[in-house]
């Protein structure tokens, strides 16, 4: 058994050059679903003004720039589904918890009208 280093019967790797890193994504699609379905504060509309500028920037072959506007693109798409979902359900949290409230007051004040009318009936007889 050979152990010399470094082993010559396997083939050498050729080394080239490193891998073309993948082009950048727009995000043109997400863009048109949060500008029609989900417009929160315009949010939809400017992430969809980025991700065309990134396109563009992406088929004229100037990657660092389409690079910076997918990534613009990519954070206001991200803000407003955030805001188009976390809104609605932070809105139907605070009805749900205001109508609770509103009921125990109900249910309270009832109580408290039923003992005062029938404590008044009591001393007048």
């Amino acid at each position: 058994m050979d152990t010399s280093y470094p082993r010559e019967d396997e083939p050498s790797r050729k080394r080239g050059p490193p891998p073309a890193a993948p082009p950048p994504r727009d995000h043109l699609v997400w863009a048109v679903f949060n500008t029609l379905y989900m417009n929160f504060c315009c949010l939809g509309f400017v992430a969809l003004a980025f991700a065309v500028k990134a396109r563009d920037r992406k088929v004229s072959g100037d990657v660092e720039a389409a690079r910076h506007f997918s990534s613009k693109a990519r954070c206001y798409n991200a803000l407003a589904t955030a805001g188009s979902l976390l809104l609605p359900l932070l809105l139907v949290a605070l009805v749900v918890t205001g109508v609770l409230h509103l009921s125990k007051l109900a249910q309270e004040s009832v109580g408290f009208f039923t003992y005062q009318l029938s404590g008044s009936d009591d001393e007048d007889q």
